[in-house]
């Protein structure tokens, strides 16, 4: 009895005071990693390294290609209030659409980057298109100054995540290569203003990351494998286009109100049953693209509403009839031989035919209900 009389002291403690220790602790070793990081980047030894290495490139170079290179090293050294000469090929700095330097390389000759172009970090614009490159340079992260990285129908596979130091970036586009996946680095871009990922085939999903692009206007990932839409697009707030045609979409997301400021939707050639009724409280939305699919119903306030410009609503039809269809032009496209390549000229041409309608409409203040009101029923 004496034994299970007795008490027994069981220690008590706060976990709130051990979980705020703990933070305190992480807090502590991620500001000393970082500091880390800046003294490893700002060490002279990189730039050390990089001078031994341009020399060991010199020795390597005839002597008028060694001219050449050294006077596009002085001429990016250049301040801005030194007089420019037409040997230079720079223009008033003061022109914004002269001051522009650029890189372009295009042809199938092309199979990967050219060293020097490690020592032509002032580029501001690089064009590479319809070559046999299969990856960015491992430099790349060097070009701090770059706007727009266009680079589509050629063979890269992959983005670096270096991708993501390149902060000037505006315009990214790297349609038509072989992308898998797009890394969550590219999301350190703030200043990212077009995005375009079309024709990659085996790209299915983008990196919750990329919800940091906020200034993000034009976004096309049509031609892909996407089965709904990227969280991350949901949340790029001054989305104003957005293009998911071409892809395996079965239905919109009934949160898609939360891009305010969209005008341009583009979801043609998926597998669309019905458009969500919050589409109808974008007051921003101008054009709706959804031929190809399989609609059996539209918001009603849609069709009322004069702001919205309906465009090729045809072709909705069942899935069973849609994929003997789709079996159908696979055949004809296989005995051509040559399918893939008509299908990107067809899809390019239709993409094309779009833009130009959509400029057309800038200047209409309405849309005639009977032109609106033909397509519904056609549709039905």
């Amino acid at each position: 009895m004496m034994g299970l009389e007795r008490k027994l002291d069981v220690p008590v403690g706060d976990l709130s005071v051990i979980r705020g220790m703990w933070e305190v602790r992480v807090k502590k070793h991620r500001q000393r990693q970082k500091k880390e990081q800046q003294r490893v980047e700002n060490s002279a030894l990189a730039r050390i390294d990089q001078q031994w290495q341009y020399r060991i490139y010199c020795k390597t170079l005839k002597s008028h290609e060694l001219n050449l290179l050294h006077r596009y090293l002085e001429r990016s050294t250049l301040p801005d209030t030194q007089p420019r000469t037409d040997e230079d090929q720079l223009q008033d700095p003061q022109d914004p659409d002269q001051s522009r330097l650029i890189l372009q390389l295009d042809g199938d000759r092309w199979t990967s980057f050219p060293r020097e172009l490690q020592w032509k970090t002032y580029l501001r614009e690089w064009h590479v298109r319809g070559t046999r490159i299969r990856q960015l340079p491992d430099f790349l992260a060097l070009f701090t100054q770059l706007t727009v990285l266009e680079i589509p129908k050629n063979a890269i596979a992959e983005l670096p995540p270096e991708i993501g130091k390149l902060t000037e970036l505006r315009e990214l586009n790297v349609s038509y290569n072989r992308l898998s996946r797009v890394p969550p680095e590219l999301g350190h871009c703030e200043n990212l203003q077009r995005l375009e990922l079309r024709g990659n085939h085996n790209l299915s999903e983008l990196s919750f990351e990329l919800s940091s692009l906020k200034r993000l206007v034009h976004l096309d990932i049509a031609e892909n494998r996407f089965v709904s839409i990227p969280v991350c697009a949901l949340r790029m707030s001054r989305l104003q286009l957005l293009d998911l045609s071409s892809n395996r979409l079965s239905d919109l997301p009934q949160d898609m109100d939360r891009l305010e400021q969209l005008v341009t939707l583009i979801v043609h050639n998926n597998h669309l049953s019905y458009l969500p009724h919050c589409l109808t409280l974008i007051s921003t939305l101008k054009m709706i693209v959804v031929s190809g699919n399989e609609l059996v119903c539209v918001p009603s306030k849609l069709c009322s509403n004069p702001d919205i410009k309906f465009i090729r609503l045809c072709d909705n039809t069942k899935s069973s009839e849609k994929k003997k269809k789709e079996k159908e032009q696979k055949k004809r496209r296989s005995w051509r031989g040559s399918g893939e390549e008509e299908e990107v000229k067809k899809d390019g041409r239709e993409k094309e035919f779009i833009e130009a309608y959509v400029s057309t409409l800038k200047d209409r203040e309405t849309v005639p209900y009977s032109t609106t009101k033909v397509s519904i029923s056609c549709l039905l």
